[in-house]
């Protein structure tokens, strides 16, 4: 078992590092969205740092569901943004482009900001590193809940790029896991997260369990609620077809359509 204010500690450092990478690259390129594509590094540099500490089985395994999901995703928005400028809800968030309201703000909104979740997010990772494996059998639970989330994320955005590739689409992207779902990626992040909350924090003892639910309830909120699937449904509504297709689709959780 190894200290908590180590591994908090150690953690909280691992995520203010690259936090601090990320900040001088925008800083170069002019683009605070750089900070999507270091979320994932993020995390992955707290799991081997707890993974590190720990030298447990289960700490090396977080490490592996953490760095494929994190490589998934953080070559996923490279890709995606390579060639575009300034994301527009960074330009709303700060006021303006980051040559017109400078690092020291973008650091207090942005930076700071993402650091801490970062460091919220990884509580099941520091519970791990903490306390150990104390039930075996809820690590291969959490794995199986990771594994539908990363077929949610990857099939989800396979989906959507043939889609954008097809020129007999129609106006609203409504095939596959999107007839069920209007957001299988963020259905399938929060089952990620879930999914290691379960492989980190509640199979090493239910007082970890409990200590570390904050994390796959934060990102499920951020999901939804605040950064993910409301933020982008305000755009999508007025695309022609789109409340139409609200209408008829879970906006998160996979069900039937209607009708």
């Amino acid at each position: 078992m190894n200290g908590l204010l180590p591994v908090a500690g150690l953690s909280l450092a691992a995520a203010a590092i690259v936090m601090t990478l990320t900040a001088y690259t925008a800083r170069r390129t002019g683009r605070v969205s750089v900070v999507d594509t270091a979320w994932g590094i993020a995390l992955l540099a707290v799991a081997l740092v707890c993974a590190v500490l720990a030298g447990t089985w289960q700490s090396w395994l977080l490490v592996v569901l953490v760095g494929f999901w994190a490589g998934r995703l953080s070559s996923h928005i490279f890709t995606r943004s390579r060639g575009h400028g300034e994301d527009p809800r960074y330009e709303k968030l700060l006021g303006g482009s980051l040559d017109e309201v400078g690092m020291g703000v973008a650091v207090r909104k942005v930076f700071l900001v993402q650091g801490a979740a970062v460091w919220l997010v990884s509580l099941p990772l520091q519970g791990a590193a903490v306390a150990g494996p104390d039930r075996g059998w809820v690590v291969w639970v959490g794995v199986a809940v990771w594994v539908l989330g990363v077929v949610f994320e990857t099939v989800g955005d396979a989906q959507l790029k043939a889609y954008k590739a097809d020129p007999d689409r129609g106006p609203v992207m409504d095939r596959g896991l999107w007839s069920w779902t209007r957001h299988p990626n963020y259905f399938g992040d929060a089952c990620v997260w879930w999914g290691i909350w379960l492989a980190g924090g509640v199979a090493s003892g239910w007082v970890p369990g409990l200590v570390t639910v904050l994390s796959p309830v934060a990102m499920t909120v951020w999901l939804v609620w605040i950064t993910g699937a409301r933020l982008l449904e305000q755009t999508m509504m007025q695309r022609p077809g789109y409340p139409e297709y609200a209408a008829r689709t879970s906006m998160f959780v996979p069900l039937p359509p209607k009708g």
